[in-house]
């Protein structure tokens, strides 16, 4: 399973706002879903990491 930040509506947005003023904290929406993670070679795995180092980034590699 991996998460994302969700897209949202405007209403959506517009209620997730007003809850944060009542809580006084911010949140984050996060839609998640299943999917299968792909194998990996070594030199795969580290042209991905050097991706992410080079962005500041975390990668995941899954299959389509």
């Amino acid at each position: 399973m991996i998460c994302t930040l969700s897209t949202l509506t405007d209403q959506d947005l517009q209620d997730i706002k007003k809850l944060e003023e009542s809580l006084n904290k911010p949140l984050l929406a996060f839609s998640c879903r299943n999917v299968n993670m792909a194998q990996m070679s070594v030199e795969e795995l580290a042209r991905i990491q050097a991706l992410e180092s080079k962005m500041g980034i975390s990668l995941v590699a899954v299959e389509p």
